[in-house]
């Protein structure tokens, strides 16, 4: 599988406080593993605990003795939630830090993945789709029928998440499981780039680049060319997909 992973500190951020991981090497039970943070917190507390996070998650993806793929996230996820809230009450300038996440893995054919907060994972293929469902309060006004999803892009609470790890205890973290298509390519990001980006013009992006590290390399540079606003965080990833699984989907 081709991985490629970047960051970018935006227009007008000081720190960066978004974080990404890939490896197409095993980590534990994992034969691959793509991770985006966002953190959010003080001047430092943001930068750590997205960082932070992902330390953890490897580290016990390669203790866990679980084996089926959803348990495992459920349980790295549930950890790092757990070891953020200890830091954070140990150290007072860590005091009311929080990270997004998206956390995935490719076993053969099937893409599994985490999310809590807004960070989303989309899948490119004939078309661009976003699989993950964001955890914010104008995606559950959205659900409940109080504005229409045309209105959300630019409302002014686009940015208060409903859900992020190092809140609270037991974090509800959604778990994906989904067959892969010959073609798809995986696309995470932070709102960085999908508040700056509209997703028709990220699939433009991807679809005109010649590989996907030419394709994130011009997603991050047309999120700045759009103002820039936040941090940027990105990963891609090709997967190798068998014809004869797709055939039989």
């Amino acid at each position: 599988m081709k991985t490629y992973a970047m960051t970018d500190v935006g227009r007008r951020r000081e720190v960066n406080q978004d974080f990404v991981y890939v490896t197409d090497e095993p980590i534990g039970p994992f034969p691959n593993l793509l991770v985006v943070a966002d953190g959010m917190g003080g001047h430092k507390a943001g930068d750590f605990a997205s960082k932070y996070t992902v330390e953890v998650l490897c580290r016990e993806l390669k203790k866990t003795a679980l084996d089926k793929p959803a348990d495992i996230l459920l349980h790295v996820v549930g950890i790092a939630n757990h070891e953020l809230i200890k830091a954070a009450n140990t150290d007072i300038k860590l005091e009311g830090m929080g990270t997004t996440l998206v956390a995935a893995t490719v076993i053969g054919n099937t893409l599994y993945f985490s999310n809590v907060g807004d960070s989303r994972l989309y899948l490119i293929n004939d078309k661009i789709r976003q699989i993950s469902k964001d955890h914010s309060l104008v995606e559950e006004m959205v659900r409940l029928g109080g504005i229409k999803a045309e209105e959300a892009k630019n409302h002014p609470d686009k940015n208060i998440i409903t859900r992020a790890m190092g809140v609270k205890e037991g974090v509800e973290a959604d778990i994906y499981e989904y067959r892969l298509r010959k073609g798809d390519i995986i696309l995470m990001c932070t709102d960085g780039l999908s508040n700056m980006v509209e997703d028709e013009d990220m699939f433009d992006i991807v679809k005109g680049a010649r590989d996907i590290v030419e394709a994130v390399l011009t997603l991050i540079e047309k999120a700045n060319s759009n103002g820039g606003r936040d941090n940027i965080g990105v990963v891609m990833a090709e997967p190798l997909v068998d014809e004869v699984s797709i055939w039989k989907r």
